[in-house]
């Protein structure tokens, strides 16, 4: 450890600013002493990584020298980056967010060192991370098969016992072109898909002869439904419901605001008598990229699941709202999820937040029998 490194450790609790240590790490690394900027970043993590408490300065100065190592174009800024990471104790979360860093910062060659002649051990520190960071590329549209080491390690035995090994090595056709972050060294930009359609895209009709409703509703189809949105509730101020329903009838697309307003549903509660939830026709294309936004990137006070397991817990969810098994492969989810009709909703009820994360989501069988709903809101 150098004096200048061993001074900013010593110091950092007392620092009302850390903008010095910022600029001291960027000005290194512009002279291309990376080494310095990792060692410090490592420096720190032994230091404090480990307290209960984290004090702020050293979130904000790790966080810098993460994003610095990640976003700077070049396989040693990567493996900088990795090691960091390496050191960092209880790193599951950490994973993620490099992960996504450095697949959105590096070209995919500056990143195959971290899959060459890798051990498959469980106990490998960087393990998380390289399967975060598979998905990672999957999801930006990079070849896995034109990548040998990346492929060979996403292929190997380990690798199967995964939860991410679920997820396929290439994007579905539901999956189009995922909306993912866009990173810099001072912050991020995310987008906010939610909310209803203005436009209803549906005529609505008479609420008579409507289907009688069994709840089908269990504890494992809520869990599984709403898990691309269980970061809301969990980490920030957001609430989500989710039910399925067996219909006696056919529902015909015009009855189904009315049908819903029957199921007794907590977001609805409070609608305007003379107001109907909007509805607007969506393709399953749309359902997943709602999904996948509400995952990845989180709600009002968090950051999300990121790429890799925000795909995991919007397939999720797209599997349980269409009637598939979670235990089936994707491409049978998908079958199953084209197979449905996609609807969004919204109302002017006291239940949504009416801020910048709400949604509604609700599918219908091919045969018109079967619903299934999630809801979501989140509030700063």
């Amino acid at each position: 450890m150098t004096d200048q490194i061993q001074e900013i450790v010593t110091r950092l609790p007392d620092m009302e600013s850390v903008t010095g240590v910022w600029d001291t790490a960027e000005d290194r690394l512009g002279q291309g002493d990376f080494t310095f900027v990792a060692d410090l970043g490592v420096a720190l993590v032994t230091q404090y990584g480990s307290s209960g408490a984290r004090i702020w300065q050293y979130r904000s100065v790790f966080d810098r020298l993460l994003r610095l190592l990640a976003l700077t174009p070049g396989q040693e800024h990567a493996e900088s980056a990795a090691r960091v990471v390496a050191a960092a104790p209880d790193n599951g979360k950490l994973a993620r967010y490099a992960a996504s860093l450095l697949a959105d910062g590096q070209d995919p060659k500056a990143l195959k060192s971290a899959f060459a002649a890798r051990s498959s051990s469980a106990d490998d520190a960087l393990d998380e991370l390289r399967c975060c960071l598979v998905q990672e590329l999957v999801l930006r549209g990079v070849s896995i098969a034109e990548n040998p080491e990346v492929e060979a390690w996403a292929t190997s035995p380990y690798r199967r016992r995964h939860p991410l090994a679920w997820l396929p090595l290439e994007l579905s056709a539901i999956e189009e072109a995922p909306s993912l972050p866009s990173y810099s060294v001072g912050g991020s930009s995310y987008c906010m898909p939610y909310g209803a359609e203005d436009d209803t895209g549906v005529t609505l009709g008479s609420a008579a002869d409507l289907p009688s409703v069994t709840d089908t509703t269990t504890d494992a189809f809520r869990e599984s439904a709403a898990a691309a949105v269980a970061n809301w509730a969990e980490e920030s101020n957001g609430c989500n419901e989710a039910g399925s329903y067996d219909l006696s009838g056919p529902i015909h697309v015009e009855a189904l605001p009315d049908l819903l307003v029957t199921l007794g549903l907590e977001c609805l509660s409070g609608t305007y008598s003379l107001e109907r939830p909007t509805l607007a026709v969506c393709r399953p294309e749309d359902a997943w990229e709602v999904l996948f936004a509400a995952a990845s990137t989180g709600g009002a006070y968090n950051n999300g699941e990121y790429g890799a397991y925000g795909r995991l817990a919007s397939w999720r969810s797209l599997a349980a709202l269409s009637g598939a098994s979670t235990t089936a492969p994707v491409g049978e989810v998908e079958e199953r999820a084209r197979e449905c009709g996609w609807y969004s909703f919204g109302a002017a009820s006291k239940w949504f937040r009416g801020v910048a994360w709400d949604m509604g989501l609700v599918s219908v069988s091919q045969a018109g029998r079967r619903i299934a709903v999630l809801a979501a809101t989140d509030t700063d």
